[in-house]
């Protein structure tokens, strides 16, 4: 029996659903029962009656599916891949933030532990995060933006005003240079470029479209351009090329690789299905805070 068949056996035996961030490599969002972004993911799981959440993805990930799925049991294939920008922050660093601005509302990015979840007032992802700052928020609210410096500036510019923003980074995205989209423009004059918000205000301005990983392929399917600029970690041109066979996709860089991201295999997620292995755990605590900041973002 293959790997696959064996994966396939596993999941139902297990009632297991596999989900596999758009960054996974391509046989891995090829096995998954759904690909997406991160949060989209978790809420997906959420609405299934599996037993069991192989999350192919980075840790953050994985415990936001069991924030939103506390009976469910969570799995993560590798228990290394975690995500450099969340932890950039700590929920103590943010509770001394807190206290150096007692009047302030936090504003946490989805790309962030658990425990710092806990401690914020509402959650976003890149593609709400403009919407959640112009409903969640009145006009005079001192906000908290934390983890991302570049998506908190980007937001500062849609929506007119200053956040007080922690100095975290996306290390895969900033690796994207101005003189990437220059060189790759030169090369294809007829392509439209899009870049995600994670990337430096330089990056962001030589661009067509700042949208999220949902917004680029929401993009590439509606619109009737043929050929497209990727500004974000490649692993997204496999499902882009999947689900547009007609368009070409060119990657702004090739240096725009999430090591982490690519840490889950085959093996690993077949591994993690015989073993039951790298369970992933929230306090209820924590499981409690973290889901308010989660369920006003989802409200609005």
């Amino acid at each position: 029996m293959g790997l696959i068949e064996k994966i396939n056996q596993l999941r139902k035996e297990r009632n297991a659903v596999i989900l596999a961030h758009n960054y996974q490599i391509p046989e891995v969002q090829d096995i998954g029962d759904y690909v997406g972004d991160s949060l989209g993911l978790s809420i997906q799981a959420s609405k299934t009656s599996a037993d069991v959440i192989v999350f192919c993805g980075v840790y953050f990930m994985a415990e936001t599916a069991k924030i939103l799925s506390p009976e469910k049991t969570v799995l993560i294939p590798d228990a290394k891949a975690g995500c450099p920008m969340a932890d950039m922050i700590t929920a103590e660093e943010l509770r001394k933030l807190k206290r150096e601005h007692p009047r302030a509302k936090v504003l946490c990015y989805v790309n962030t532990t658990a425990e710092v979840k806990a401690e914020c007032d509402v959650c976003c992802t890149s593609g709400n995060a403009e919407q959640i700052v112009r409903g969640a928020f009145r006009s005079d609210d001192e906000i908290i933006f934390a983890p991302d410096q570049y998506l908190a500036h980007y937001i500062s510019t849609q929506v007119g005003r200053d956040f007080i923003s922690w100095k975290g980074y996306c290390p895969t995205h900033v690796k994207i240079l101005p003189e990437d989209i220059t060189r790759k423009r030169a090369l294809y004059p007829a392509a439209e470029v899009m870049v995600h918000p994670e990337c430096t205000p330089g990056v962001a301005k030589l661009a067509d479209k700042v949208v999220s990983t949902g917004g680029m392929l929401r993009y590439a399917r509606e619109t009737k351009t043929r050929e497209f600029i990727i500004g974000t970690e490649i692993g997204i041109l496999h499902r882009l090329k999947k689900e547009n066979p007609e368009k070409s996709f060119y990657p702004v860089s090739e240096r725009a690789v999430c090591p982490n991201m690519k840490l889950t295999t085959l093996e690993k997620v077949l591994w993690a299905l015989e073993e039951m292995q790298h369970e992933v755990t929230v306090p209820p605590e924590i499981i409690r805070k973290a889901k308010s900041s989660l369920q006003i973002m989802l409200d609005h």
